[in-house]
């Protein structure tokens, strides 16, 4: 993923630096982990997952396109607006605009359904969106599968610029092995 080369905006290194972001590998998004339940499911995966997460143009922080097999709920915590852009089994699409202003269609929470393809990036012109997700049962690295842009392309045609952008991720597909939020 290459970094925009202007200069960081100063209340977005203050976030950044405030949360000591980490690069989450293969997706893209500066993000936190600040939860992870001691209850394990039956498969030995925390019973529930919550992380802290940021979208901005500089540095930039966005998501590729992934799927996860479970529900995960997203809350805006503050910042500027950000859209997820959900690719649906169905082959149909949708934009979400989350932010912070409901009474201007913006939603501050929203739950992207299993198995739907998702991606996400600050609205153009803001300076960094925070945002939290939550799961449960919790993320588990073994789980996420992001997509290969060519073969997403195949299956959403209309949706071939949205997919090109976000495609931070190259042909990775996978986390590292062990990875957890």
């Amino acid at each position: 993923m290459e970094e925009n080369t202007n200069r960081v905006h100063p209340d977005t290194e203050k976030i950044i630096q405030h949360y000591k972001f980490d690069r989450l590998p293969v997706e893209g998004t500066l993000f936190k982990g600040t939860y992870c339940s001691a209850v394990e499911t039956d498969k030995g995966t925390p019973a529930g997952t919550a992380m802290i997460g940021l979208y901005s143009e500089n540095p930039l922080s966005v998501s590729c396109f992934h799927r996860l097999p479970y529900d995960e709920i997203w809350h805006v915590y503050g910042g500027d607006p950000f859209k997820l852009i959900l690719l649906h089994p169905n082959g149909s699409s949708e934009d979400i605009l989350m932010g912070c202003d409901p009474l201007e269609g913006q939603r501050v929470q929203f739950v992207v359904p299993a198995n739907t393809w998702q991606a996400g990036s600050i609205v153009p012109g803001g300076r960094y969106a925070l945002f939290g997700c939550t799961m449960a049962p919790g993320f588990n690295g073994e789980d996420f599968e992001a997509a290969v842009p060519e073969e997403l392309i195949r299956q959403y045609p209309e949706r071939s610029l949205d997919i090109m952008r976000l495609s931070v991720n190259g042909h990775e597909t996978k986390m590292p092995e062990g990875f957890k939020r």
